[in-house]
């Protein structure tokens, strides 16, 4: 009897010691994941990682820190203009992070490129480039923890929104300076002041019905097609599918739109405005008849051709509107 308690007791000790050595592994496991993680992010801000470094760092436990990674496809075969641009957006938020009092290890930021993992696109089944991903400590990424980047766009203040959504850690997105803009802006009021001190005896121009009436439209063409949700979003330019090649200009979605779209958009609207001012000046020019006919049919055929159009991406954009002219 006694001989059984005594190697039960044994067995217990056994496990307890074997269950003390597992824990301590993991720890020392987790201890140089850690400090690996920092170093690479004391060298840059944004941490390259192929499929080994994704599967030991990312996926394999243990982990008490959180990755967001974007996934990309920079090589210049690939002719990703919008994963350049958004890895740009990427870049200053992992600087804002790294650079901040209050950085530590709770969060990291890495990409992986297609070209240099390609395997972790396949374990992912991903297909598309740009996506970003945040992967929790614990468990694995849920619906959430995929930034809706057609939506929401890749400007570093939205990416920051999301990262201190999913993991409560604020960044202040800090962006180098820009003078361009500035630069830009002094240029053109000085060539705007040289060309009126130039004219000042002879301001007429100033009081042409047709400069501000194309300025006017000018400005409203602009408005209509976008361009303010373009400046508030920062969405990406176009859609290119790295596994395919395929570059989508128009967004599928009522919800969001590429910076291409809202340009076809802009010039849709123009013709489709020269079309009706080419009407109106066939109704109530002098010109002989012969010319106001050729006016007539030339706005006609932009209107209808244009409008066709116009109508074909509002149907492509908005899943069973009923009408189309023309074109389906």
């Amino acid at each position: 009897m006694f001989g059984k308690v005594f190697i039960l007791l044994l067995f217990l000790i056994f496990l307890h010691n074997d269950s003390a050595v597992g824990q301590k592994k993991k720890e020392t496991l987790l201890s140089e994941k850690v400090t690996q993680m920092m170093e690479w992010a004391s060298k840059r801000s944004v941490i390259r990682m192929n499929g080994d470094k994704f599967r030991r760092f990312v996926k394999a436990p243990p982990r008490n820190y959180s990755v967001v990674i974007m996934f990309t496809a920079l090589q210049p075969q690939r002719q990703c203009g919008v994963c350049r641009q958004a890895d740009e957006e990427f870049q200053v938020l992992a600087n804002s992070w790294r650079y901040s009092s209050a950085f530590t290890n709770k969060v990291f930021f890495a990409s992986v490129d297609f070209d240099e993992g390609s395997d972790v696109f396949q374990m992912l089944n991903m297909n598309s480039a740009p996506t970003f991903l945040h992967f929790p400590p614990k468990g694995k990424p849920r619906r959430t923890d995929t930034y809706e980047l057609q939506v929401r766009g890749f400007a570093a203040e939205q990416l920051a929104r999301w990262v201190a959504d999913r993991t409560d850690v604020q960044i202040r997105v800090i962006r180098p300076p820009n003078y361009a803009g500035p630069l830009l802006l002094g240029f053109l009021l000085a060539v705007i002041g040289g060309l009126a001190y130039l004219r000042r005896h002879n301001l007429e121009f100033l009081f042409n019905k047709n400069v501000w009436a194309f300025s006017a439209l000018c400005f409203v063409l602009i408005m209509t097609s976008g361009q303010m949700w373009n400046h508030i979003r920062g969405p990406p330019y176009a859609h290119k599918n790295p596994s395919t090649g395929q570059v989508s200009y128009i967004h599928g979605s009522s919800q969001a739109q590429f910076v291409a779209e809202t340009h076809i958009v802009l010039l849709f609207n123009a013709a489709v405005t020269m079309g009706m001012v080419l009407l109106c000046e066939a109704a109530t020019s002098d010109m002989d008849i012969g010319k106001r006919k050729i006016m007539c049919v030339a706005g006609i055929g932009l209107v209808m051709l244009f409008f066709s159009w116009l109508l074909s991406i509002f149907r492509a954009k908005y899943h069973g509107y009923p009408y189309s002219f023309l074109l389906s």
